[in-house]
Parts: C-alpha cells; structure tokens; sequence
C-alpha cells in the first residue's frame, strides 16, 4: 500500500466556499489518483497572532476556532473533514502557519512537516495591497520553491512567489475575468505542465480573474506563456545553474472547473456577466493532473 501523500495549502479563499474549499478539491483531486491524502490547510489571513507563534515554536499547530479571530462567519468553521476521491480519502485539517520566523526557520519548520507539495491558492487579498501575514505567506512559498518541493502558486499565489523572488507587480485600472489562451513560449512547449496542452503552437485556453498583474520575471525564474492582457502568465522557478525545480506560478484558475463556477454564481459569489464569461471550455484540469504527475514522481 503506498503511503498518505502530505499536501500544504494556502488557502486563501476560504470564504467563497466553492472557489475555496471547492477549488482545493478541485487540486487536490488528481493527487488523490494515486492514493490517500492529507491536505493541511492555512488561513494565515485569519489566524491569530499567537497562534503563528505556537507554529513557530511547536510545528504542526492545529487550529480551533479560537484561533482564528478573523474568520469570516459566513463559512463554517470546521477543524477538519474528510473527502472522498474515488477510491482514496483526502483529510482536511486546518493548522497554523508560523508567523517571525526567517527564511532558515520557514525553511526547517517545511522541512519537519514532511510534505510532498505545496499550494497557495487564489484570494480576495491584494500582493498590491501588502498586509502582515504575506510576509510569512511569502517565505514559505520562496523556501518551498528554491528547496525542491513540487510547489503551485495560482493567481494570488502566482504573484506572491514572484513579487517574494524579486518581481514587480502592480494593479490595473479594472478587474480581468474570463478565458483566454496562454500562448507558450519555445519554454513552455516543452514544460511538463503544458507539454501535452498545445498543438500547432497553440497554448491551453485557461481561467483568469484578477486585476494585480506581475509585470517583472524573477531572475531565479524563466517564462513559460504569456496572454494577450497578461505578459507574465507563467513562470518556473530554476536554481542557481538554472536548472528547472518543480515549482510554476500561473496567474489563471486551474481549479475553477465549470460546475464551481455555476455553484458560485447561484450562491452570489460572482457576478452573472462573470459567471458567463467563463463558460467556454478550458483546460485547467489538464495542468493539475500534470501538477499531480509531477509530485507523484517527486515521491518516487
């Protein structure tokens, strides 16, 4: 039998249920193909100061709902649960994220916590609107890239990995939501992530809502597609001989599978002008069962 695959999420979205804890199943789903999974979930925009202390001392912190003094009441508030993917379990816990440590701490405190890969997930939050908690948020998806853990940023996380290696990112004038294509470059055509989603030079068709846009390729990173209102759609992180690491930003939603996005316009989620322009076919779902193939080898 093979072992629980551990998974680190950022989840950021909590509060929009079907883009939050929806779209983590959404992640999570293809990891689950290959067997039980236990996802520890962090809501460092909501925990409270010493519960980030108690991480940074003790570890593995769960968290009650004492903890979190900024939780939003109009998700409930649960410690942990259960899903099932197919034949497999995946087990939701909710645990603090460590707030004061240095990027050596971050790194060490990943380190004992064993984990298989790492994800921050999309937000209501701003990279261009800084607030405390990104600093630890930041750290720990720096450390997770350049130490070789199979890492995702998507949307918010996708700026918050460049904006932490060094990139610019601003906000524009208006909101960008719907689907467009992601044209690969000569790098991207031939990235694991997307290898299999293009033909003819053509890039996957994918998800986008945002309005922050990094504007600046990391120097520790190379560009993989860009779109027409979005230069720097996707990035992969390379170390010091630039040798290409396990770890992607992508400022799309590779989660936001059609059937989340009809539940969260029927919920008041989004808007209905948002809701159908993300109606068209996309391709989301190849890039995390791609992801998902990446941490598989990874544990290997």
């Amino acid at each position: 039998m093979s072992r629980t695959i551990r998974v680190l999420l950022l989840d950021l979205l909590v509060e929009r249920s079907e883009f939050g804890h929806g779209g983590n199943q959404e992640v999570i789903h293809p990891i689950a193909e290959f067997g039980n999974v236990d996802v520890f979930l962090l809501t460092p925009q909501m925990q409270s100061l010493e519960s980030g202390g108690k991480a940074a001392d003790e570890g593995l912190f769960f968290l009650d709902r004492s903890d979190v003094p900024e939780w939003d009441d109009e998700y409930e508030f649960w410690r942990s649960c259960k899903v099932t993917m197919g034949s497999n379990i995946a087990t939701f816990s909710r645990i603090a994220l460590p707030f004061g440590l240095d990027d050596a701490g971050m790194s060490q405190w990943l380190s004992n916590l064993g984990m298989d890969a790492v994800v921050c997930s999309g937000s209501r939050r701003n990279v261009t609107m800084w607030e405390e908690w990104m600093e630890s948020a930041a750290s720990l998806m720096r450390v997770a890239a350049i130490s070789g853990s199979p890492t995702l940023g998507i949307c918010f996380g996708h700026q918050l990995l460049c904006k932490s290696l060094g990139s610019e990112v601003t906000r524009a004038e208006k909101i960008s939501s719907g689907i467009w294509e992601m044209v690969l470059n000569e790098d991207g055509m031939s990235d694991e992530l997307f290898e299999s989603r293009w033909q003819s030079g053509r890039g996957p068709e994918v998800v986008y809502s945002h309005q922050d846009h990094v504007i600046t390729v990391p120097e520790n990173c190379i560009l993989l597609g860009s779109a027409e209102h979005n230069p720097v759609t996707a990035v992969r992180v390379v170390d010091s001989h630039q040798r290409k690491m396990p770890a992607w930003g992508v400022q799309f939603h590779p989660e936001a599978a059609r059937h989340r996005i009809q539940r969260a316009f029927e919920w008041g989620h989004i808007t209905e002008a948002e809701m159908l322009s993300f109606q068209k076919d996309h391709d989301g779902a190849g890039v995390l069962e791609a992801f998902a193939d990446v941490v598989q080898r990874h544990m290997s």
